[in-house]
């Protein structure tokens, strides 16, 4: 700010400053900044290039609350932090956050440490790119919901996917959907053509269930061995048992041989479908009930087919 006492009068030390990759700003006990290096200006460059700013005229809370006010939960844990350093009440400050653009996932940590300069206190703020080491991150954390063999969602992905789906149709008012689906006769298979071919069936079946799942409240999952289930939001139960007649339909058209099979000469598949409006009083595994039932009614039928279960039509059947 003009005609303020700058802590920092040493070119050399700016030089120094200048030259380190993070951004780094200085700002008195009330917020305004005093100084900033190259690498704080170019980043300001690159990401407002349609702002002139002059940092050395703003004040980096009043920026932290204007963020705040708009919806951005990182401007007021900075603005908090900072204050903190300020009055001494914790000797450093970390923030991670986002910072995306359309093109470009990025990350940051934030970092804020006190100055004591002539009998002054100020705050040193610095922020460090760490994008690379969130982007293993996210993809570390990617594996770990992907079922290592068909390349679907596994069972981890869609327990807590449901759970998502069901309070967000709790909240709506929506209904949720649910298909199961188990392929017939599998162990015959296995034995017969072998433990890579069957490996290779789940494969070919995993992928063609997930073409159902094209929207963003649905999920294609392998819950378990020979089990898929194919997650529908904002469905009712007629169609999503025509979805899941689609589904029958194209595993049968996969035309993979099953010799040993009672039910076809190739591979056929039987389904269960459920659908409900949650609620308060209910929970996700009803849902999967249901399901189950529906599915057990399926097999019970001669498999190779679809049937039904609704909250009203739900009798508590086991597999």
């Amino acid at each position: 700010m003009a005609g303020q006492e700058n802590p920092l009068p040493d070119t050399l030390f700016r030089a120094l400053l200048d030259a380190l990759p993070e951004s780094i700003a200085l700002i008195d006990a009330q917020g305004n900044i005093l100084y900033v290096n190259a690498a704080w200006l170019a980043f300001g460059r690159q990401n407002a290039p349609n702002l002139a700013l002059d940092w050395t005229e703003q004040n980096y809370l009043q920026a932290c609350r204007m963020a705040e006010d708009e919806g951005e939960d990182d401007g007021r844990i900075a603005a908090e932090g900072i204050q903190a350093i300020l009055h001494g009440d914790i000797p450093v400050f970390r923030h991670e956050y986002p910072c995306h653009s359309p093109g470009h996932k990025r990350w940051f940590l934030m970092q804020a440490m006190p100055l004591l300069w002539a009998g002054r206190t100020y705050c040193v703020i610095s922020h460090h790119d760490i994008t690379e080491r969130k982007l293993a991150e996210e993809r570390v954390e990617a594996m770990a919901y992907v079922d290592g063999l068909t390349g679907i969602a596994n069972r981890r992905h869609f327990d807590g996917f449901l759970e998502q789906e069901w309070r967000r149709a709790s909240r709506s008012g929506t209904p949720l959907a649910l298909v199961m689906l188990d392929i017939d006769h599998f162990k015959p298979f296995n034995d017969h053509y072998g433990h890579q071919a069957g490996d290779d069936c789940l494969r070919r079946i995993g992928s063609a269930l997930q073409d159902f799942a094209q929207r963003a409240g649905d999920l294609a999952a392998r819950y378990g061995g020979e089990e898929f289930a194919l997650v529908l939001a904002n469905t009712e139960l007629e169609p999503a048992a025509r979805i899941a007649e689609e589904v029958r339909a194209a595993v049968l058209a996969l035309g993979i041989p099953h010799a040993h099979s009672p039910v076809d000469r190739v591979l056929t598949v039987s389904l269960g479908v459920a659908s409900m409006r949650p609620n308060k009083e209910a929970a996700p595994e009803r849902l999967i009930k249901m399901a189950d039932q529906a599915l057990y009614a399926a097999k019970k039928a001669g498999r190779n087919r679809v049937a039904t279960a609704s909250p009203e039509t739900s009798t508590g059947g086991t597999m």
